[in-house]
């Protein structure tokens, strides 16, 4: 090396070569080279197929005969045709013992979560029984528990009572919540035909945390009515009106309903903690609602000659599920509410049931095709909507179970929909004296683990701005509203992706000495600046949103570094090297602001010089001829080799 000592810049603690460095190996310049020439078509198609095929589904027909293309078609759209034919008594012990387990679950939360939505309980049932029938199907993750899930139920329940409630018009009602999820399952299975799933991904993680804990904590909120007795309570979701309903209504609260929800909610509670302990113990809270329901109606109906305040559902119907196409309401004032409310859901219950589906599908080493669960969850939706049932999803609690008790297969969800069936067919008068406030004890019981603090506290240590996101998130469904809460963090994720794309990062690299490596001199102490040269690294696509931008923090960089060469006398700046290895692409603004910052920098006796564009970039600056302004020295392969021919030819010649 040819570093004979090192300088204190005064402007802080990087230290500075005071020769340009000559590297062990005298390096070879390589000529920047053009990417292979394809035409046009060829490139639009390459994008699309990234965009929409980035797994490459076709891959398994390749070089396959027709029958042999036809078995995999049917295995890929529906997946039973895959694990079928393997299928064997092992797995179906398994399976069976498993989804007994989760339709012990199942049935006490179909009831609250309908209640939830201000639905029929029985509604929760149905939603409970035709859809599993669906997702086995067609659905890919082997340990998704399908059925209503809270936050879609309370989503639907908040919207749709904004306009019209269910106790003045109960038949508007439920044709509203038909169509909202007729509209949801066109939503969800729309994205997966053509493949949009990356539409999902706009709600991030941390707006979802807070959205979460919000909707949470406004769901438990809301169930003090039946904590408490209160028969007249608001409608509203926020948080100030909720608390405030409670204080008001003081006169209604009934201390036989406080002390049997209370007593119950404690108990729910315990079998959570202790299954969280203990995750073998798993059947415990997952019995433990349906205890709750058995243990409460017995309870009830042994003492309902004494017990007059304690509400309850009363007698729900037998039997299967009603059609309710003829429910379908595709006309009229309210239509665009319940486009609107099926739009809202049906993000929610895909995001949701993707999440969970990819969360156990990774525990055991398979993987869940996105695009084929948008399908299933949209065609089990648009079937439900036929079918009396309203909005469902893969449930955590559901799928949690369900993984637990060892289910193998889609199978569980048929042997779970099989017990809601005999439940519907037979034992509905059983349900007649199950008190209210046992399912307001259930539904604060199951959403409570959506407050997920350990994720808050991590985002605030990781990224404050995914924290403030989720801050955002959480704060807009407490006080605004559930669906404006949802929209402030849709909002907040495209501001962070807009304000990383119009304003890139931009670093200063400098020479890990004994190395022809440049790297970033705030992360590496050990780099060295190199004389006369100024080296930055642009770390995004260079496109109209950042092209001005980073024009002007370009020449604030070359501003401050004559400024400071000035300060300690050091060597007149007179290269700058953009190095474009992370410019991932570049548009004709882009070449624009590189035409102008090369012209500007010219006016004052500098040179600029591009180190390592990749393929596209490098074939757009050749097709618009910006290259040629450039010369024979203004593109190289490496900032090394840019460095080391440049600096070459500024020393005096023998």
């Amino acid at each position: 090396m040819g570093v004979n000592s090192n300088r204190v810049d005064p402007f802080g603690t990087i230290k500075i070569q005071s020769e340009i460095p000559m590297f062990q190996t005298p390096l070879e310049i390589h000529k920047v080279r053009l990417p292979p020439q394809t035409t046009t078509f060829q490139k639009l198609r390459h994008r699309l197929s990234e965009i929409f095929f980035p797994d490459d589904p076709f891959h398994r027909f390749k070089n396959q005969t027709c029958f042999m293309k036809l078995i995999l078609g049917l295995q890929y759209l529906f997946p039973i045709f895959q694990w079928g034919p393997e299928y064997n008594l092992r797995l179906l012990r398994s399976d069976i013992v498993s989804g007994l387990t989760i339709a012990s679950l199942a049935i006490p939360q179909g009831i609250s979560y309908a209640k939830l939505a201000n639905l029929p309980p029985i509604i929760g049932l149905y939603s409970s029984f035709v859809p599993a029938l669906i997702y086995s199907v067609l659905g890919s993750s082997r340990h998704l528990g399908v059925g209503p899930v809270s936050i879609a139920s309370l989503v639907m329940g908040s919207m749709l009572s904004e306009s019209v409630s269910y106790s003045q018009d109960p038949i508007l009602y439920l044709k509203l919540a038909f169509t909202a999820t007729f509209f949801a399952g066109v939503f969800q299975s729309s994205l997966g035909v053509l493949r949009l799933g990356f539409v999902i991904d706009f709600l991030s993680k941390a707006t979802l945390v807070g959205f979460m804990a919000g909707a949470a904590i406004i769901v438990s909120l809301q169930q003090l009515k039946g904590l408490l007795g209160i028969v007249h309570f608001t409608t509203k979701m926020q948080i100030v009106p909720v608390l405030a309903s409670v204080f008001i209504q003081r006169d209604e609260w009934s201390w036989q309903t406080i002390l049997l929800g209370f007593s119950f909610l404690f108990f729910l509670l315990m079998t959570r903690h202790i299954s969280l302990k203990k995750p073998k113990l798993f059947w415990i809270s997952a019995a433990a609602p349906l205890t709750s329901v058995i243990l409460s109606t017995l309870l009830v109906f042994s003492m309902r000659n004494k017990i007059h305040k304690i509400a309850i559902i009363g007698e729900l119907p037998k039997g299967l599920n009603p059609p309710s196409s003829n429910m379908l309401y595709f006309n009229g004032p309210y239509l665009a509410l319940a486009i609107k409310t099926g739009l809202v859901t049906g993000v929610l219950s895909l995001t949701e049931g993707i999440a969970v589906g990819r969360t156990f599908a990774s525990l055991r080493n398979y993987q869940v095709d996105g695009n084929k669960e948008m399908m299933a969850i949209g065609l089990m939706n648009i079937a439900g909507s036929c079918s009396s049932c309203y909005v469902t999803t893969g449930s955590f609690s559901r799928s949690a179970v369900n993984y637990n008790a060892g289910a193998q297969t889609t199978v569980s969800n048929i042997i779970m929909a099989s017990a809601v069936l005999v439940t519907l067919l037979f034992l509905m008068p059983l349900f007649y004296y199950t008190p209210n406030v046992v399912l307001a004890a259930i539904i604060i019981t199951a959403v409570i683990g959506l407050i997920d603090y350990q994720a808050a506290y991590k985002l605030w240590k990781v990224d404050k701005l995914d924290f403030l996101a989720c801050l955002c998130s959480f704060f807009g469904v407490l006080f605004i509203s559930v669906p404006l809460g949802l929209g402030i963090a849709v909002a907040i994720s495209v501001f962070k992706i807009l304000l990383h794309v119009s304003r890139p990062n931009t670093v200063v690299l400098g020479n890990i000495p004994g190395t022809p490596i440049f790297h970033n001199l705030n992360q590496y102490k050990e780099a060295l600046r190199i004389p006369s040269f100024i080296i930055l690294a642009v770390e995004s696509p260079i496109y109209f949103a950042n092209a001005t931008y980073l024009q002007e923090r370009i020449l604030r960089w070359v501003r401050e570094e004559e400024e400071r060469i000035i300060a300690i006398n050091g060597s007149t700046l007179k290269c700058i090297i953009l190095d474009m290895t992370a410019v991932t692409g570049i548009d004709t603004s882009g070449i624009d602001t590189l035409c102008e910052l090369r012209r500007r920098l010219e006016q004052r006796s500098l040179q600029l010089v591009l180190a390592n564009p990749i393929g596209n970039v490098m074939e757009k600056l050749h097709e618009s001829n910006i290259l040629n302004s450039f010369g024979m020295k203004g593109v190289y392969l490496s900032v090394g080799e840019a460095v080391a021919d440049i600096s070459s030819s500024w020393k005096p010649q023998p």
